[in-house]
């Protein structure tokens, strides 16, 4: 009996061990998949990320731009405003001086 005793007791003994071997592995599987949903959330941002980088730079691309079509009407604009005060100089400056 004795003998029975001994191999109750390791069996209990192999059954705790299986037991905790099978808890230890629980648990990794539960941080790997933690870990693999934290990747997918980070992939996830980066790719909202680069969708807004994209989006910004093609806004800086369409205000870049406007900015030189400003410009450029403003170095016009500022052309014929002194080709309109020369032309208006150049009436006033005669009667001026018949005067």
């Amino acid at each position: 009996m004795g003998w029975r005793v001994s191999e109750a007791s390791g069996i209990d003994s192999a059954t705790r061990r299986l037991q905790a071997a099978l808890e230890a592995l629980d648990g990794s599987v539960g941080r790997r998949l933690d870990r693999d949903q934290g990747q997918a959330a980070l992939a996830s941002q980066v790719h909202a990320f680069d969708v807004d980088r994209a989006r910004l730079a093609a806004e800086l691309d369409d205000a870049t731009a406007r900015a030189r079509g400003l410009e450029t009407a403003n170095r016009e604009v500022a052309l014929r405003l002194d080709e309109a005060i020369a032309t208006i100089r150049a009436i006033i400056e005669p009667a001026g001086r018949e005067a």
